[in-house]
């Protein structure tokens, strides 16, 4: 388990490091305070996933640094229920002149584990990273996916209670991404704690149980990781338009904001008749039309969907920019906007359908109007056969007599 209250941290800025010596000799202020946290709570339990997300700068590396005590805070306090290890930013705690075995034995000692303790894990680390052809080399030599692979398997061996990760982890390459996940999974299952902190909100939706929004050092919202990362992305459109966006929530997960130039009014599924259906079968045709009234007169506006898994995570997402097809909308008038499928080959299971109309190719241009859930369905599978996955692919299946 981990514990972090009220936890604050302020570093000095000066434009040069003679400032530094004048302010000791002149006893004056040379530098500005940077405020990379301020009062930050949260816990995470046994065999929780915590993510932590926002902007570039919002402070979620000085706050891993401090769980791991990289750094230590100004005000607050860290409490761990045993060692907490993780991956932060490659080459953390090694020596380039060093071999991969030398920094096994450094890196672990930096971790607290004795040489003796080293030692006795030294051949499962080494066997983990299948690096056994170069560990006796040095890691000035190693690639960046090399240097990751030693650092994990150093991290996740040395037996933590809990488990930070950065992205670093998005160093290595497909196959031992997935082994790493596996291990982690194992140490999840286990009871450990994991703080997990990713730009990729995908990542964060599937395989966090909760997750905190951080915007400037301050905790902005904790809770389940969607409505989370719906926050962060309307912050993200607020802060690069510079403008100021309206922000609407609902208790059914429902929400929506932008500057409203543009209003969405509604969102339906249709069926092939154009009837309202709130299921749809797999691999047939379907409509979703999306109602919209324009506030201003706009040359060119962008009309897009996202269709979502009951996860949270993307599946499927398009635009009007991208399929090159500009919309135009005069003041006062209402439009509807018609995306149709011939074949809708995803899956059966449960979907959501986020709608959003803005400028350009993304909502981070100016955001006119996104809604977050606006329309929930069900998709059921077809009656010529039946598959598992998200995917509807038509296969032909052939047998051939070697003989």
């Amino acid at each position: 388990m981990i514990s972090a209250q009220n936890i604050s941290k302020t570093f000095k800025l000066y434009q040069s490091p003679s400032d530094r010596l004048k302010e000791i000799i002149f006893r004056r202020c040379y530098h500005k305070e940077y405020h990379a946290l301020q009062n930050i709570s949260f816990e995470v339990g046994e065999g929780e996933t915590f993510g932590i997300v926002g902007q570039n700068g919002a402070g979620k590396s000085t706050l891993l640094k401090i769980l791991t005590g990289v750094l230590i805070p100004d005000r607050g306090q860290v409490t761990v229920d045993g060692r907490i290890t993780g991956l932060l930013e490659l080459g953390t705690g090694f020596n380039n002149e060093f071999s991969g075995k030398e920094n096994i034995f450094l890196n672990g000692g930096y971790l607290g584990l004795s040489h003796s303790e080293v030692e006795k894990r030294l051949e499962r680390i080494v066997e983990f990273t299948e690096l056994a052809d170069f560990i006796d080399e040095p890691i000035k030599t190693y690639s960046s996916g090399m240097i990751m692979r030693l650092a994990f398997s150093i991290a996740i061996h040395a037996d933590p209670s809990a488990f930070v990760i950065d992205e670093a982890l998005s160093v290595g390459d497909a196959y031992f991404q997935q082994k790493c996940m596996r291990k982690i999974k194992e140490f999840k299952d286990s009871g450990g704690s994991i703080v997990f902190v990713s730009h990729s909100m995908n990542a964060v939706k599937v395989l966090c149980d909760r997750a905190m929004l951080l915007l400037d050092g301050a905790c902005v919202e904790i809770g389940d990781p969607e409505p989370v990362i719906n926050t962060y992305n309307y912050l993200v459109a607020k802060r690069t338009k510079g403008e100021e966006l309206k922000f609407h929530a609902s208790d059914t997960g429902e929400s929506s904001y932008g500057n409203e130039k543009i209003t969405i009014n509604g969102v339906q599924l249709l069926d092939e008749q154009g009837n309202s259906v709130a299921v749809a079968q797999s691999g047939g045709p379907v409509q979703v039309k999306i109602n919209l009234t324009a506030h201003e007169t706009i040359a060119e506006i962008t009309v897009g969907i996202a269709i979502r898994d009951k996860f949270g995570q993307d599946i499927f997402g398009t635009n009007s920019f991208y399929l090159n097809c500009p919309i135009s909308v005069e003041e006062a008038k209402s439009y509807s906007v018609l995306y149709r499928f011939d074949e809708f080959n995803i899956g059966a299971g449960k979907y959501s359908i986020t709608v959003a109309a803005h400028s350009e190719h993304e909502h981070t241009n100016e955001c006119y109007n996104w809604i977050d859930k606006s329309l929930a369905f069900e998709v059921v599978q077809s009656g010529d056969y039946s598959f598992i996955g998200l995917s509807r692919l038509t296969p032909h299946l052939s047998i051939e007599d070697m003989e």
